[in-house]
């Protein structure tokens, strides 16, 4: 494995740029990860993965199939590229395995982490809060002077410019030290119910296999979310996003009277294992239907257990989201 492909290694990683000098001149890439430089100006000062802006007349390669070519129709006449793309969840898909019996305890460390020392290291610049998949876990969009804060695996990694630092994920005034150049920031989500910071010393109970599952299971996310986004029937979509205070990862689409999130959580009190979720804006106005399933909000979820069983785990994702946006289409 070379440093390039390591997502916990100290370099310096533009994931649009290695995309494209994979693919070659004759082709412009796309990827889902963030890329520098940062984006200093609009509502979300982040750049977005699958934009057909300045393709400069090159066909585009990019995860979704609205591009003029999926990174798995490139891919199939260059199977050399494969655990290439499937590592950055572009194409030939992998499966998600079962969940490592750590993960509770990993997914609640690693939240604790973000709102408390990833999401203030941007904020602290630009006052946004949003997160996003980067390779091998999650990490802020480029920021200020080029900098992101990355989780990878259970290490933390802070770039900047071509500078970049990494380091295990201890504690959380262990990993403030690291990114933040102080203390952690217990006070801004101090409005939201997010995990209480507790004591900032205790060492943050990740598991290096439950950190790498939770990495793929917002990069099989991001994949699926981006498609559905890129899809004509999803009217008007926003942004997807990783919001820390929930720490799930989200759009929303369709018009106002039918206005609904698509979104994929890791877990939460209420449903500890991960799933992916349907929540219109106005349930009561959603057409009646055994899909809304979900007993903790209104709306519908698909569970792991369901999802992991299934042939083909990424069209079974898929085809919910699209089942819950056809029932509110206008």
């Amino acid at each position: 494995m070379t440093a390039i492909d390591d997502p916990a290694a100290p370099v310096a990683r533009h994931p649009r740029r290695e995309a494209q000098e994979v693919v070659g001149d004759a082709f412009d890439a796309r990827v889902l990860e963030p890329s520098p430089p940062a984006v200093v100006d609009g509502d979300l000062f982040a750049d977005d993965p699958v934009a057909r802006d300045g393709s400069a007349g090159r066909p585009l390669v990019a995860p979704v199939s609205s591009a003029d070519l999926t990174w798995d129709r490139w891919l199939g006449e260059r199977p050399e590229w494969a655990s290439w793309a499937a590592a950055r969840w572009l194409g030939a898909w992998r499966r998600l395995p079962s969940l490592p019996p750590t993960y509770a305890e990993t997914r609640l460390a690693l939240h604790r982490l973000v709102v408390y020392v990833a999401s203030p290291a941007r904020q602290r610049v630009n006052g946004k809060m949003a997160l996003r998949w980067t390779f091998g876990g999650l990490g802020t969009p480029f920021f200020g002077d080029d900098e992101q804060v990355r989780v990878a695996g259970a290490r933390l990694v802070r770039q900047r410019g071509s500078e970049v630092q990494a380091a295990p994920i201890t504690t959380l005034n262990g990993a403030a030290e690291l990114v933040l150049d102080g203390p952690p920031d217990v006070a801004w989500a101090g409005r939201f119910d997010v995990p209480v910071a507790g004591d900032l010393d205790e060492r943050l109970a990740v598991d290096p296999e439950a950190a790498v599952f939770l990495g793929d299971w917002f990069g099989f996310a991001w994949s699926v979310l981006e498609e559905l986004r890129a899809e004509p029937a999803s009217t008007e979509p926003s942004r997807t996003q990783l919001w820390p205070e929930h720490f799930d990862a989200a759009f929303d689409c369709l018009p106002e009277d039918r206005r609904c999130t698509f979104g994929v959580s890791p877990g939460d009190a209420a449903v500890p294992e991960p799933y992916l979720y349907v929540l219109p804006w106005r349930f009561e106005e959603a057409p009646p239907s055994e899909f809304w399933n979900s007993i903790s909000f209104r709306g519908a979820i698909l569970p792991f257990g369901r999802l992991v069983d299934a042939d083909d785990q990424r069209t079974a994702a898929l085809t919910f989201l699209r089942r819950g946006r056809a029932l509110l289409e206008p």
